[in-house]
Order: C-alpha cells, then sequence, then structure tokens
C-alpha cells in the first residue's frame, strides 16, 4: 500500500515537472515503488491461494502485466495526438494508483501467517485480559543484520547457487526484455516501413495481445488436467508438472520472432503479416512467464518471495537495458536479421525448460532451499484410511501455505481441546518461512 501510494505521487509529480532533472528523478521514483507489487505478488498468492487456485490467479495477474505495456503505445499515441497533451500520459496511472490505494484499503487484509497469528493474538488477550496469550512471531527479535541477510543477500545467494533459479531467470529476463524490445521494432516496422500513423500504429499490437488471450485460456483449461493430477497425489505439487505449457510457448516464441523479422522488413508484405506473428509471441510471452512464475513458486516454496525478488531483480535489469540498444541493433543489423538473431537465442533458450523437466527433482534433492516431497500413487478411497488422509492435508497444508488450510487446523485443534485458545501456527513453515533455511 505504501509503494503504490508512492507509485500515485510521483506519477503525479512527473506530470507537473516543469524541467527534465524533475521528469528523470520523479520518474526514477515511479519506478522504485511501482516495482513492488512484481517483488511481493509471489509470496500474497502463496498466502491467500492454494495450489487449485493460485495458477488462475496469477493467469489473471500476469495478463495483465503483459497487455499493459501493449496497450500503451495505442492509448498513448492517441493522448500525444488530442488536445490532453503528453502529461495526461502520467496523470492516468497516478489516478489509476491512487483508486488502488484505496480499493486495497478497503477490501485487502494482512495474509501472511506469522503477522495474522500476531493480530489474533492481541485480540485474544484485549477479550480475555490474560496477558499470557501471544504468538510465536512475538518472541523473535529481528535485528538489523538479520534483516539486511533476509531481504537482499538471499536473493542474490539464491541467484548465484541455484541452478534452477539462475537458468530460469535468465530465460524470463530474455523474453521480458524483449516485450520492452517490442515497444521500438513495432514503431520501427509499422511507423517506419509501412508509414503508419503513430496512433494507429499502436493497433498491431493487439496481434500479441491475441496471443496472450489465447494462451491465457489454454492455461485456464489445463489447470483442470493439474488440480486432479494434484487431488491424485495428495495435495502435493510437483513443480515439473507447471514446465509442459513453457516448452510449447517457448517454441511457438521463437517461430513467432523469425516470422516477424523476415515479414516486417518490406513495404511490399501487408502490415497483417508481422502483426499476426504476435499471435505466437504473444503466447509464448504469457506461456513461458506464468509456468515459470508457478514453477519458482512451487519449488521454492518457504523462500519463494526471496526467489522471485532475485527474479525481478535481473529481469527489471533486462527490461530496463533492451530499449537502450533495441532502435540501433534494428537499423544497423536491418529488422530482418535483428529479428533472425533474437530467434536463435530465443531456440537456444528452448531446452532449458525441458532439461527441468527431466532433472529438476534430481537438483531440488542437493538444494539446500527447495524443499523435496514424495510423489502419491493414487489410491481408491475404500483403501484410504482416516490417516493417510490427515497425513495428505497435512501434507498439502506445508505446501502451499494457504491461510484458509491454516485457520482450519487453527479450529480443529481447538475442537480437539474443548475450547482451548491455540495462537501458534500448527505448520512451523508459517511461523516464519524466510527465516527457516
Amino acid at each position: 500500500m505504501i509503494a503504490m501510494f508512492g507509485f500515485s505521487v510521483f506519477c503525479f509529480g512527473c506530470a507537473t515537472a516543469k524541467d527534465l532533472q524533475t521528469v528523470m528523478i520523479c520518474r526514477f521514483f515511479t519506478g522504485f515503488f511501482g516495482s513492488c507489487p512484481l517483488a511481493v505478488v509471489a509470496a500474497v498468492f502463496a498466502d491467500m491461494f492454494d495450489n487449485t487456485q493460485r495458477g488462475t490467479a496469477i493467469v489473471i495477474f500476469s495478463s495483465m502485466v503483459f497487455m499493459g505495456p501493449m496497450l500503451g503505445p495505442f492509448i498513448g499515441g492517441f493522448i500525444n495526438k488530442s488536445s490532453l497533451g503528453w502529461r495526461w500520459n502520467l496523470y492516468l496511472p497516478g489516478i489509476m494508483g491512487s483508486v488502488a490505494v484505496i480499493l486495497h484499503t478497503a477490501f485487502i487484509h494482512e495474509s501472511y501467517a506469522p503477522v495474522v497469528l500476531v493480530n489474533k493474538a492481541a485480540e485474544l488477550r484485549r477479550r480475555t485480559k490474560n496477558w499470557g496469550i501471544h504468538a510465536k512471531q512475538e518472541e523473535v527479535e529481528v535485528d538489523f543484520k538479520e534483516l539486511v541477510t533476509k531481504n537482499f543477500s538471499r536473493p542474490i545467494r539464491l541467484l548465484i547457487s541455484e541452478p534452477i533459479i539462475l537458468a530460469i531467470t535468465c530465460y524470463m529476463s530474455f523474453i521480458y526484455g524483449l516485450l520492452y524490445c517490442f515497444l521500438t521494432a513495432y514503431p520501427l516496422v509499422f511507423q517506419g516501413v509501412h508509414h503508419i500513423t503513430p496512433g494507429v500504429a499502436g493497433l498491431p499490437f493487439f496481434g500479441m495481445v491475441c496471443g496472450i488471450f489465447i494462451v491465457a485460456g489454454y492455461i485456464i483449461w489445463d489447470s483442470k488436467n493439474y488440480n486432479r493430477k494434484l487431488a491424485a497425489n495428495g495435495g502435493i505439487p510437483v513443480p515439473e508438472w507447471r514446465l509442459p505449457p513453457v516448452m510449447i510457448g517457448g517454441v511457438l516464441f521463437a517461430a513467432g520472432l523469425f516470422w516477424f523479422g523476415w515479414s516486417g522488413y518490406r513495404e511490399s508484405i501487408h502490415w497483417i503479416v508481422p502483426t499476426l506473428s504476435g499471435l505466437f509471441t504473444g503466447f509464448g510471452l504469457l506461456a513461458i512467464f506464468i509456468c515459470c512464475f508457478n514453477y519458482l513458486i512451487d519449488s521454492y516454496l518457504m523462500f519463494a518471495a526471496s526467489a522471485i525478488a532475485a527474479n525481478t531483480f535481473l529481469r527489471s535489469c533486462l527490461a530496463a537495458g533492451f530499449p537502450l540498444f533495441s532502435r540501433q541493433m534494428f537499423n544497423n543489423l536491418g529488422i530482418e536479421w535483428a529479428g533472425t538473431l533474437l530467434g536463435c537465442i530465443a531456440a537456444l533458450c528452448v531446452p532449458i525448460p525441458i532439461c527441468f523437466y527431466f532433472f529438476g527433482k534430481r537438483l531440488r534433492q542437493k538444494s539446500k532451499f527447495a524443499p523435496t516431497m514424495q510423489i502419491k500413487k493414487p489410491v481408491d478411497e475404500e483403501n484410504t484410511s482416516d490417516d493417510s488422509d490427515q497425513e495428505a492435508n497435512m501434507a498439502a497444508l506445508h505446501a502451499t501455505r494457504s491461510r484458509a488450510h491454516h485457520d482450519l487446523e487453527v479450529r480443529s485443534r481447538r475442537s480437539r481441546t474443548n475450547g482451548s485458545l491455540a495462537t501458534t501456527p500448527s505448520n512451523p513453515a508459517a511461523e516464519d518461512p524466510e527465516k527457516n533455511s
């Protein structure tokens, strides 16, 4: 909430700036505060949704992340040409951020299990006047050294020492950087080659938007198959189940880059041909991003926030760097050969999810940070004992860090102890997931 407020304030500051220095300073802090949702969304979704729901939530979130930059040139081009002027391209994000702050304050509540327990303990002390009631988290004293270790050094250590995080992060950073590279490449093709006006030149981005809608529908449909396998495995997620769409998306993404490069460099080739390449690139962008995102969360449950923080850091650096050389690359190499170069790099990345699909479990077993769980064989309900059901539920609870599962466990313990007040978490990982190593 603080980050969204800061984002809105500096958007308004940039919109009212009178000189270039003010614009640059305000844009820096706009990006600084605006990066927070991308960094913490993994941990928030892990708290709010279990494995059967989290995939759909991330599909919706990621679709908005990718469609925003694609719709920006279309909307911004027409705003610049209107009487509103370029400043309204900054007023509008500030207004949207302010609305988000209001909605967040009104409807979103704390989801981090240790903090929830601290608040519950405080409420119970107030109601019962029993000052001995406390949560386990209240016994923990966080010093500056621990804060630095948890929030700064751990993501870097994960990025350097974990092959899964390093390879997946490099792959996601490349495709995320290409998203912003397209913001330079599309105007070169549709304005430079086909001589389309700036506002109308943003319309070809709808090819990529359509590809995003297609892959979003496919992943939501495929989630039914994932949920069946999850139920058969006692609620324990297997990270490699997330990778097949990445394999498909990687091939289509590379093909889309070749298609765009070799159909967009001549005016004699109709503009609809490079526009249709966006179906493949849009499909690949979102398929790779979403499923790799879920793969990291499922692989590093208790350290998902640190893993995603490392991922977001490198991904954002490449996203900021690609526009700095994209225009020069396309001008010097030509649109066709620049597209070929990017397509070859994308093709070299295709084996990454394939390797992790077959060898990911072995790598996670050697990791100090990735929890590994046994894959259970499907059993008939008639032969399933109460003890095995309870074991499966506890495994699912540990795997998902779901707030709903946690509250259910607390209520069941209260009933077994005849109304005793249980304020400590039943899942040790929920006490301080980022602290356990």
